[in-house]
């Protein structure tokens, strides 16, 4: 989607930004970075990358002084290897998502873990609290970093036995399989998993019967606005957290670490959803 509502200032001091994935069509962070820009007078542009050949991807960044980049899947694990220098928690986490051109030495982070706990804390706190994560990919991983370091009391839940044991073995957290699973017990439940995202909106990844009143209930799916998860937790009575919430603190965390600046929170939040309605 074009960043048609944002008057960009493109000249030969412009820094590039991008969003490198495989695929990226359906991205929102071009038109919620470039409106952040352009409400702090920042000159810089960002735009999105398919890119299946990662390796000449990065060699790229160097060449052409690409000043930062996001990075999705399925590169976020990938891409450590093809970096000079990984940032601790992203090392702890497994996976990066942003990248920093530091004079051609390319630093990784990541901001899903940070951005996941300032959406989650704006419901509820997570200390002593326990915490059903459903998933194991690198969401999962960044989820679950997240919750740990913020004192939470931590359960994979998977459906694939092997790759949840496995997450939770190196978390050194409980695990869950997801057929197991009854919610009973919960504060908070986090799907990390695509169930429910367009255009296969009429699924969920637990059964009504998981969902309790006064849970928290967060979904990272931001596409539809309200997932049926989402609808489904808020007639149980439990307290939701959208996908958007998390979208949004992590582009913030990434504009910041480029720019600088204090990121526009409100407006990047207003863009997206604006985005999110406007689209077919």
């Amino acid at each position: 989607m074009a960043p048609n509502t944002v008057n960009l200032r493109i000249d030969a001091y412009t820094r590039l930004y991008a969003v490198l994935g495989d695929p990226v069509g359906h991205s929102l962070s071009p038109v919620m970075l470039n409106a952040a820009f352009s409400q702090a007078n920042y000159n810089g542009v960002y735009t999105a990358f398919q890119v299946k050949d990662l390796p000449h991807a990065i060699t790229g960044i160097r060449a052409l002084n690409i000043h930062g980049c996001s990075v999705t899947i399925p590169h976020k694990a990938a891409v450590m290897d093809l970096l000079d220098e990984i940032d601790p928690m992203a090392m702890q986490i497994g996976a990066v998502n942003t990248i920093v051109n530091e004079a051609g030495k390319l630093a990784g982070f990541n901001s899903d873990s940070p951005g996941a706990m300032a959406a989650l804390l704006e419901k509820t706190p997570v200390a002593h609290r326990r915490v059903a994560v459903i998933g194991a990919g690198g969401a999962a991983r960044a989820l679950a970093h997240g919750i740990t370091q913020n004192g939470g009391q931590l359960t994979i839940v998977n459906r694939s036995p092997d790759k949840g044991q496995q997450l939770a073995q190196e978390l050194q957290s409980d695990f869950c399989p997801l057929t197991d699973f009854s919610g009973v017990g919960f504060d908070i439940l986090v799907n990390t998993t695509s169930v429910g995202m367009v255009p296969a909106i009429d699924r969920m990844p637990v059964g009504h019967a998981c969902l309790h009143p006064g849970m928290t209930v967060m979904d990272i799916v931001y596409n539809p606005l309200e997932t049926m998860l989402l609808r489904a937790a808020r007639d149980a009575g439990c307290t939701v957290v959208g996908g958007v919430a998390m979208f949004v603190h992590q582009g913030a965390c990434q504009f910041e670490r480029w720019t600088g600046l204090k990121a526009p929170v409100q407006l990047m939040k207003k863009t997206v959803l604006d985005a999110l309605r406007k689209a077919p």
